[in-house]
């Protein structure tokens, strides 16, 4: 009997002992897995806070900080690597409350802005660990890159003529200070664009030019002008002044618009595709062949002679007397009610750029480079108003998407996109 329960405490201990190192090399496993297992979820985490962060990015801080965060005009770049190390209080702080007397505003929620404190820190961690061409690429997904061309060349032989003025050195200074800075948001020649106002103005050259001084020097709150102070000298600046209230002796054409190609990924061409074929294969033909209608877009001559702002150009307002109606109340350039934004663009529609946005003649030349039909006889023309189309009223269905209410629920922002199709696709000779 004794022998028998010898034998089992045997077992028992023996089985102990096995379950106790059993547990012992389970918790070691567990102890020397734990910092890998740490590293894999703050991996995880992080990488759901970037693709959070550059959707956010994209809806709001593109249009300041640029496409790949490299900075528009007097807004800083946030590609740049000192920003990578500054203490995350700092970036947090720079965000949420904004920065005093540039156009930095105000974003954590406390502040009266949109977004929430996690976020903000998002989008820090964007700043710190993020891939910006990445970032870029969403952007031009999402329909939001801000398409505006960076900086031109002033006209050699103008901005010559220019030198003979009076005072003809200061001019030029500010024409090429003007072209390689401010051309982005103000226009070609300063004539102005959907974001700025002109500067080519009797207005703006009637201003006091204290006041004139005061907005470069410190920028315009409530708007994208950022104060120019620490990128412009007082010499430079007082150029620029003498640039606007002089602008009326300056020739037309010294500052070009710049034909920079609008940035395209795989996604947003073929969102652009969809948008074509819902809005425009009606009267364009789906191959963009042209029926009788609408001229042909697929042919070498015009993607050669029409530049991206002419197009858009007629895109936004339509051309007058055809049956080419204007989509700048169906499609934005900024993003659309309820996909955020700056406030200063959320408060308020974003503008339809004026006949102002080309140098003059441009939407002329450009519509007889495209071969649009001429003006149709009273009959035709009402026959190809929207709407008019025979059998389909406005909002019944059928006919033209433009000539149907939801029209401008279906499109949004996106007119760029359907550019960017439009050039991507290989044209007939």
């Amino acid at each position: 009997m004794n022998e028998k329960l010898e034998r089992s405490y045997r077992i028992e201990m023996l089985l102990g002992l096995i379950g106790t190192a059993l547990i012992v090399f389970a918790f070691a496993f567990y102890i020397a897995s734990e910092p890998t297992r740490i590293i894999e979820a703050q991996g995880e985490i992080l990488h759901t806070q970037l693709d959070d962060a550059m959707i956010l990015y994209a809806e709001n801080c593109a249009v300041c900080h640029g496409l790949n965060g490299e900075g528009i005009g007097a807004t800083p770049p946030l590609n740049a690597p000192g920003l990578g190390v500054m203490p995350y209080d700092e970036l947090y702080k720079v965000i949420a409350r904004g920065r005093f007397e540039t156009a930095m505003p105000a974003w954590s929620k406390e502040d009266g802005g949109p977004l929430s404190d996690y976020q903000i820190g998002e989008l820090v961690a964007l700043i710190e660990s993020g891939d910006w061409n990445e970032t870029g690429d969403r952007v031009v997904n999402l329909g939001l890159a801000p398409l505006i061309p960076f900086a031109t060349d002033p006209d050699p032989a103008l901005l010559e003529a220019v030198g003979l003025l009076p005072d003809g050195a200061t001019l030029q200074t500010a024409i090429t200070i003007y072209a390689s800075q401010c051309v982005a948001c103000h226009g070609a020649d300063g004539l102005g664009t959907g974001i700025a106002p002109a500067l080519n103005d009797p207005e703006a050259s009637a201003k006091d030019i204290a006041e004139l001084e005061r907005t470069i020097v410190y920028g315009n709150a409530g708007t994208l002008m950022a104060g120019w102070s620490n990128v412009l000298t007082p010499e430079e600046i007082s150029a620029m002044l003498t640039l606007i209230q002089r602008w009326d002796e300056v020739p037309v054409g010294a500052i070009p618009a710049p034909d920079v190609p609008i940035p395209t990924t795989e996604e947003s061409i073929a969102l652009g595709a969809e948008l074509y074929n819902a809005n425009c294969s009606r009267c364009h033909a789906p191959n963009g062949q042209g029926t009788p209608r609408a001229p042909a877009l697929n042919v070498k001559s015009f993607f050669t002679d029409t530049t991206d702002q002419a197009i858009q150009q007629i895109i936004t307002l339509g051309v007058p007397g055809t049956a080419m109606p204007a989509w700048g109340d169906r499609m934005t350039e900024g993003p659309p009610a309820g996909m955020g934004g700056p406030p200063w663009m959320r408060s308020q529609p974003t503008p339809i750029p004026t006949t102002q946005s080309l140098s003059p003649g441009t939407i002329a030349e450009a519509t007889q480079r495209v071969d649009v039909p001429p003006t149709p006889t009273p009959i035709a023309a009402a026959q190809h108003q929207p709407g008019a189309d025979t059998g389909h009223s406005t909002g019944q269905g059928g006919g033209p998407p433009w000539a149907q209410e939801q029209a401008q629920s279906e499109t949004g922002a996106l007119d760029w996109r359907v550019l960017a199709f439009t050039r991507q696709r290989p044209p007939s000779t």
